[in-house]
């Protein structure tokens, strides 16, 4: 292995760590909780007027723009809110109003009795955290004095509509007592009540919004790890094996850990990137990656890596590019690295649309935060877990792999057929159920009967029968009627899957109309989409089991079909602050949604029925 190619890898290391270290030595300070970074009260000055008091912490700052009032009760005027310092805030990009110290606001009121005042809040720490708007209620008496009710204090959902463009992670903390200003009767905070069980986002938005590196790097590394044996990302080991297999059988241990280090780079800078672009918008990019165009494309790609292991020709980079980096480094393999490292940025692609809760986490923390070193490291941190067997296919190849000959021969043809496979299935959203299960069948009676003319040869025998089988199981599914590529006798067997059924939601009022009118009965509302692999494994794995559809009986069952990804889709999925499907959110019997209940990316029945348990 060559000293440049060294000296190329150990580059890209240290820009990543001294990325991550910049982020780190920002990030290691403690921020104090919202409650007690911004301490609000409430009184009344005199019969006519409500006064809303905030003592802000040292090093922290109020937005004057982002203050909104309300009350239940009575009627508010036009608030009196003093003039700020102005400055320019980079987390909105413009000049703004801002209060240090405190700030007190006068109100004119209009009723008789008592009311509940609720008011919005939005602050930063000056070291670059931000938060999700506050919002604080008291209850007070129009006439004088405090109603002496509590003083609740809660963040905003993620994308409410409070929430903005410059938003912030939000900072879980229990309500909090206030010290009283001078003149201010402030509210006691009400009793706790019994916090739930934490769930896994939570859990992760929770290391996200603490800050510290030391704790954010190892965390996702260890669930970029616990994703790394999904769907979404297996198929990036025959890429990668295929790469190796492609080097031949005289390829060292240390050769295939740089290719595999450099595929896995290649894939998880810019599976970083995707996910800083995704959060700083706003949007997920699941529906842009998983278009026809976008799915046939890649297809292709794999397609022309499956002829090239089958011997019908040589796939390489462009000869002019492959001798310009050549002769940048002085070595050949140079050239051969780049082109693998391309092929892991392709590769992120596949990753991109799958979302699953860490991933969720992450981008919810950027849009809300704009901070993208910490939200970037975490999804870097991520996506070197889920590299981690790449890394292993890597090392183990160099042993494993064998010499040249008959059997490397073999080898490649069973890595095409995978590429093979893996074209059919990225395409497969596409495609009718028919066509699915005939192109199954064609591939694996194509490649059950290539083993089987080996004659004499009994492994060779035996595996053409292991892939000719299922191929004539398709075939005969398609005769007798079978629609199902993973159940292709379901019809001879009469046996059906009896599926949840749900009722469709398209927009966000039609939603707001059934939750308004559950006859008191709970909610699921499942976000689906036909490119979304995750949903379909939910849809054919975990709803059909007997115990979800009992756990489930008494409750309405809605279901958004984010497929079109148009403008009403977009608009349910901002609602509850989601990137993409699948997302299953759970409401109560009054069509109010549990809190810390989300169930994002695919959970077996067993995982899931511990996630219903809320709704009880």
């Amino acid at each position: 292995m060559s000293n440049s190619a060294f000296r190329w890898l150990a580059g890209v290391f240290l820009l990543l760590a001294g990325l991550m270290l910049a982020a780190g030595a920002r990030a290691d300070d403690d921020f104090l909780d919202p409650q007690v970074a911004f301490k609000f009260s409430a009184h009344m000055d005199g019969p006519k007027t409500a006064v809303v008091s905030y003592v802000i912490a040292d090093g922290y700052y109020m937005y004057r723009e982002r203050f909104s009032f309300k009350a239940q009760g009575a009627t508010l005027g036009a608030p009196q809110i003093p003039a700020g310092k102005v400055h320019f805030d980079e987390n909105f990009g413009k000049d703004v109003e801002t209060y240090h110290q405190g700030v007190t606001i006068r109100i004119p009121v209009e009723g008789n009795g008592p009311f509940t005042l609720t008011v919005t809040g939005q602050g930063c720490a000056d070291k670059g955290l931000c938060y999700p708007p506050q919002e604080a209620s008291a209850q007070l008496v129009d006439g004088g004095g405090s109603g002496g009710a509590a003083l609740q204090t809660t963040p905003t959902a993620p994308g409410s509509a409070n929430d903005s463009a410059g938003g912030a992670a939000p900072v879980s903390a229990a309500p909090q007592a206030s010290t009283p200003a001078p003149s201010a009767a402030l509210a006691q905070p009400a009793a706790p009540a019994a916090a739930p069980a934490q769930s896994e986002l939570s859990g992760i938005s929770s290391i996200l919004q603490g800050g510290r590196m030391l704790a954010i790097i190892p965390a996702f590394i260890l669930l970029g790890l616990g994703l790394a044996f999904t769907p979404c990302v297996l198929p990036m080991v025959p890429i990668l094996s295929s790469i190796i297999v492609g080097e031949g059988g005289q390829m060292r241990k240390a050769r295939g850990f740089v290719l595999s280090l450099s595929y896995s780079l290649g894939m998880a800078i810019v599976y970083t990137l995707l996910g800083v672009a995704a959060g700083l918008v706003g949007e997920g990019l699941s529906a842009a990656l998983q278009n026809p165009w976008v799915l046939g494309g890649f297809a292709l790609l794999m397609v022309a890596m499956a002829m090239s292991m089958f011997g019908f020709y040589e796939l390489q980079m462009p000869a002019a590019l492959q001798t310009r980096l050549a002769g940048a480094s002085g070595r050949q393999k140079s050239g051969k690295l780049a082109g693998v490292f391309a092929m892991g940025a392709i590769s992120a692609l596949i990753v991109g649309p799958c979302v699953a809760a860490p991933l969720a986490g992450a981008l919810v923390y950027i849009s809300q935060t704009r901070d993208v070193l910490i939200g970037g490291a975490a999804l870097f941190s991520m996506a070197i877990g889920m590299s981690i067997p790449l890394i292993l296919v890597g090392v183990s190849a160099g042993s494993l792999l064998p010499r040249a000959g008959m059997w490397m021969e073999s080898v490649k043809i069973f890595f095409g057929v995978l590429m093979l496979a893996m074209a059919l299935w990225m395409v497969t959203p596409l495609l009718p159920a028919v066509v699915q299960m005939l192109l199954w069948a064609a591939l694996l009676l194509g490649y059950g009967s290539w083993l089987l003319r080996r004659k004499g040869n009994w492994a060779s025998i035996a595996a053409g029968l292991v892939f000719a089988v299922p191929g004539a199981m398709q075939v005969v599914g398609v005769a007798s009627g079978g629609r199902d590529a993973l159940d292709p006798l379901a019809e001879l067997r009469g046996s059906h899957v009896q599926r949840l059924v749900f009722q469709r939601v398209k927009s966000v009022d039609q939603l707001d109309t059934i939750l308004a009118s559950t006859g008191g009965k709970t909610v699921m509302l499942d976000f689906y989409a036909d490119w979304c692999v995750s949903c379909k494994e939910m849809e054919r794995l975990t709803f059909p089991d007997g115990r979800v559809k009992e756990k489930l009986a008494n409750t309405i069952l809605l279901q958004a079909d984010v497929t079109a990804n148009d403008e009403a889709d977009k608009a349910l999925l901002k609602r509850f602050g989601l990137f993409g499907p699948p997302g299953i959110i759970l409401f109560d019997h009054n069509g109010k949604e549990i809190a810390d209940s989300r169930v994002i990316g695919y959970q077996d029945a067993n995982k899931f029925l511990r996630s219903l348990q809320k709704l009880n």
